[in-house]
């Protein structure tokens, strides 16, 4: 098995270096992976300003079927430009590889590289939420699904921004492997949880934070931190100086939610993360999670 990168102009460094790092961690603990890097120009600089040595040409590319092409993203203002446009002789390259079976993908704003090669019309696909839009004028034959954080269509793989590289790249170690491997490999990266295709671009963690409030954001860390206690109105108030009628009100006010409501939103994102962890009960995640039992977080994730 054989995984090329591709190493573009403008790249995004942890759009490269995550997906890497994932195959490289499989290479540590046993898994027999061949791992080259190749460009289509001669000078590469990331849009960090980091200059890379002398990389070989993609033509160089010995791939089989079966074999993957990832290319990360890059910096946008250059796939605007006349100059990623007439990298024609590349785009054929893919879809060449893409005919010979050949596994094709991209992270983040790389799909355009796919769409610019022909490999995204009629196929169901995604990239960074902040070029949904774009992606879609572009390529309109292109089925662009948002809120996701990958997609695989065949032998041609997308996924969203940054991060989401990673999540590909370890859900495509659990195709070749398994998903107990893949475990060991998160475990490496101290990347404790993966994501599926099917979870969405936005966390809990990260929503209903769109206020100011610092106390709000405090109670809100704490919940994060104490999933599994008790977190009782009259204990998160008065961590806060404030009357648990008084918090009820303006935690409502400040996120759009109720507290009950939030804390069990973070038990059930928790929960699916963990449910990927083969060597974890329900009792065990449930425990983890908070809830009294595994029937009621079984009921919860319905």
């Amino acid at each position: 098995m054989n995984i090329a990168f591709i190493v573009p102009p403008n790249v995004e460094l942890l759009d490269l270096a995550g997906p890497v790092q994932v195959f490289t961690e499989a290479k540590f603990i046993g898994y027999d992976i061949g791992i080259d890097f190749y460009s289509y120009t001669t000078a590469v600089t990331s849009t960090a300003g980091l200059e890379f040595g002398k990389i070989k040409h993609f033509k160089e590319a010995r791939l089989l079927p079966g074999d993957f092409v990832i290319i990360p993203g890059m910096k946008f203002e250059y796939i605007e430009s006349e100059e990623f446009r007439a990298e024609k002789e590349f785009f054929q390259w893919l879809s060449d590889c893409a005919d010979r079976l050949v596994n094709v993908c991209s992270v983040c704003d790389a799909a355009f590289v796919l769409g610019e090669a022909g490999l995204l019309d009629g196929r169901e696909c995604t990239t960074h939420w902040r070029r949904m839009e774009a992606l879609q004028v572009r390529f309109p034959r292109a089925r662009v699904i948002s809120d996701i954080l990958f997609v695989k269509s065949g032998n041609v793989y997308t996924s969203a921004g940054i991060s989401a590289g990673i999540d590909l790249a370890l859900s495509i170690l659990e195709d070749l492997k398994g998903p107990h491997f893949v475990h060991q490999v998160a475990r490496g990266l101290v990347v404790y949880h993966r994501r599926s295709e099917n979870q969405s671009q936005h966390s809990v963690y990260l929503d209903f934070r769109n206020h100011i409030n610092p106390k709000i954001h405090a109670v809100q860390d704490y919940l994060v931190d104490h999933i599994s206690g008790e977190n009782a109105i009259e204990t998160l108030a008065s961590m806060v100086a404030m009357s648990p009628r008084n918090l009820t009100r303006v935690f409502k006010e400040a996120t759009g939610t109720t507290i009950v409501e939030y804390l069990t939103k973070l038990r059930r994102e928790n929960a699916q993360t963990l449910l990927h962890n083969p060597d974890y009960t329900v009792d065990y995640i449930a425990a983890q999670c908070g809830f009294k039992s595994a029937r009621q977080l079984q009921r919860i994730l319905k």
